[in-house]
């Protein structure tokens, strides 16, 4: 039996942490559109070509090539008994065609996993996070042990000052992503998700799939949750 699960969450929520355990547990691959985007720069296809010029035009990318994208995705190999939808649909335009395509070969939308978090933890969560290269994360406001962070003022006191991190004791330093740094882009973030969101979970609500999961909890007690309501 084929598994579609559609993974949503505002920042900070950790979809992506909570994405590879469902990849690892239930054996069905991630596909994010971010990802499927960034995989198009460097196809010759007619797909890829269309996207690529789309993107050189600054435009976004509209519904219907989104759509085709997505379908040239799930056709691979890998995603023969189902996948995990991260950042698709994103309006009801898309809802209804990922349900058209699905019933077509037989199969649905099993669940979306909503995970919910407070707007004021998500912005923390994103404001205040830093990785390693090897991919361990930290945070400013929750996970700092072993940490040293120190805001760092602009010299000529024209910008905020700038959150640094790197290991205690003179260790690595630790990256932060570019958009995490601006506290503006972070809300303006925020506000798309909740603009564009809300009708979605309506619109998946009325076909009695959503399942909410509270993101505020140890990762070990969210993945339970998700691992219950998928079993």
């Amino acid at each position: 039996m084929s598994l579609y699960v559609i993974l949503m969450g505002i920042q900070g929520a950790g979809k992506g942490l909570q994405a590879k355990r469902i990849e690892e547990h239930f054996g069905i691959p991630q596909v994010s559109t971010g990802d499927l985007f960034r995989a198009m720069r460097t196809r010759r296809d007619a797909l890829a070509t269309k996207v690529q010029q789309i993107m050189a035009s600054g435009q976004l990318v509209d519904d219907e090539t989104t759509n085709a994208i997505v379908v040239d995705r799930l056709a691979q190999a890998d995603a023969a008994g189902g996948v995990i939808l991260d950042g698709y649909p994103r309006n009801q335009i898309q809802a209804a065609f990922l349900e058209a395509h699905l019933a077509e070969k037989g199969a649905r939308v099993n669940s979306v996993l909503l995970l919910e978090l407070d707007l004021f933890t998500a912005f923390k969560r994103a404001f205040g996070r830093v990785s390693a290269a090897d991919g361990s994360s930290y945070n400013y406001y929750y996970n700092a042990d072993g940490v040293d962070f120190n805001w760092a003022q602009d010299p000529a006191g024209q910008f905020p000052p700038r959150l640094e991190a790197s290991i205690a004791g003179g260790g690595e330093s630790l990256r932060r992503r570019p958009d995490d740094a601006s506290a503006d882009a972070i809300i303006k973030r925020i506000d798309t998700y909740l603009e564009t969101t809300q009708p979605l979970i309506s619109y998946f609500e009325a076909r009695d799939i959503v399942n909410r999961i509270d993101a505020d909890q140890s990762i070990e007690a969210v993945w339970t949750d998700i691992k219950r309501a998928l079993e």
